[in-house]
């Protein structure tokens, strides 16, 4: 059996099943969170087994420690929030992450299980980068016809979230090519999910792969002179790509001359280019101002936008999310957390970083190698120059609390001699 094969088997017949399925069944909804039901599960089954087995994995308690953090943003926003039902009921549905990170960390005690894992990823994203590739060629994929303006794949047309998710997960993809087949291998599965991404239209999702490639770039060459050298060379394969993506994709074409609008010079025509990120950021600034403590509450922030925004202002006269709502989120990190939990949220979220920062330097270079495709998908998705999902959303929230656990189990698994030992 292929080792790819080999890996996904062994996945689905481990106690890696469950973490595993969380991301398997993310083009699915709701679906994603019958891995989260039996990780749960599995935690209750592994304290009931072992009252104490927090103190003998640091990674779990790193974890806990970050998820507070994240957790304890959402808290301190919702006695006063704008819309307390939602707050509550978010900072609620928060604590599943603590089980699910937990799981990951005792399930993923061996590095040979992270190994398994990173490849059982990897051949679902495969999966899905075919089926796009299937319906960029057809109109036609497994989540059905496209989308009139972006590639849509599995996910279906009225969820259009191909592309921030390609790019997210795409480290272990690159990962495992590069580990099975060498560099040649993961260059050339650099080049064949950047067609998805592209086509996929969101321009978030361009910004997440480039970090990522540059990432893989600068830990597969190994010299500054080759890393320039490779942004040179990728420059060109990128402007290539773009121009015959702009040739032969209506999709691309018209995300493009919208993108180019930015030069035109005038704030309205910025704007555009944006499609209305202005707006929700100047409306996010006033928010920031008049609630600049503890925000206006978490996933408050639609509830919110109309009392802030212009009259005229698309979000509130369009459908965005609902006629006299407003925008769903403030569409970049560090925006969201202010304008929803304030400063206070924000200096939690910091803590929270320089906690995992810490552990990160203090595990040693054999860690921080075998958690290298995690640690880049967390970087990609929180690069701070860019726009975002919600964090505190249900779907894109799962998402990187789930990367967040991998993260921490692979930091904290042990070599296969020393796991064997214990």
């Amino acid at each position: 059996m292929p080792p790819f094969a080999s890996s996904l088997v062994a996945a689905l017949r481990s106690p890696l099943l469950p973490f595993w399925l969380v991301v398997a069944l993310l083009p699915f909804g709701r679906s994603a969170e019958l891995g989260t039901a039996l990780c749960l599960f599995g935690t209750v089954m592994l304290f009931l087994r072992f009252p104490h087995a927090l103190s003998q994995h640091e990674g779990a308690r790193c974890l806990l420690v970050i998820l507070a953090g994240y957790v304890g943003a959402a808290l301190v926003s919702s006695p006063d929030s704008v819309a307390p039902g939602k707050s509550w009921e978010t900072v609620a549905g928060l604590l599943r992450f603590a089980p699910l990170g937990i799981y990951a960390c005792f399930a993923l005690r061996r590095a040979d299980r992270v190994r398994t894992l990173y490849i059982a990823v990897a051949a679902v994203v495969a999966l899905w980068v075919l089926d796009a590739w299937v319906q960029a060629l057809t109109g036609w994929s497994l989540g059905g016809h496209a989308d009139a303006e972006r590639l849509s794949g599995i996910f279906g047309a009225d969820n259009l979230k191909l592309g921030p998710t390609l790019a997210v997960l795409s480290p272990f993809v690159l990962w495992a090519a590069h580990a099975r087949w060498g560099r040649w291998a993961l260059w050339l599965a650099a080049l064949v999910l950047l067609g998805p991404v592209l086509l996929a239209g969101s321009r978030a999702a361009w910004v997440c792969y480039a970090v990522v490639v540059l990432a893989f770039a600068w830990r597969d060459l190994g010299s500054l002179r080759r890393f320039l050298t490779f942004g040179l060379v990728a420059a060109v394969v990128l402007a290539l790509a773009g121009a015959l993506a702009w040739k032969t994709s209506t999709r691309f074409h018209a995300r493009m001359e919208r993108t180019l609008e930015v030069f035109n010079g005038s704030e309205h025509a910025v704007d555009q280019a944006l499609t209305g990120r202005l707006d929700i950021w100047g409306t996010s600034l006033r928010m920031i101002a008049a609630h600049p403590v503890n925000g206006v509450g978490v996933r408050g922030y639609r509830y919110a936008y109309p009392e802030f925004a212009p009259a005229n202002d698309h979000f509130v006269t369009a459908e965005a999310c609902g006629v006299g709502e407003g925008a769903c989120h403030a569409h970049q990190v560090v925006l969201e957390v202010l304008t929803e939990t304030g400063t206070i949220g924000l200096l939690l979220w910091l803590a929270a970083l320089a906690w995992a920062l810490r552990y990160w330097r203090r595990v040693g270079h054999e860690a921080r190698a075998l958690a290298f495709p995690a640690t880049v998908a967390l970087g990609a998705m929180l690069f701070p120059l860019n726009t975002h999902l919600a964090f505190y959303s249900a779907w894109w929230g799962l998402l990187f609390a789930w990367l967040l656990g991998l993260w921490c189990a692979s930091l904290g698994a042990l070599p296969e001699e020393r796991a064997d030992a214990a």
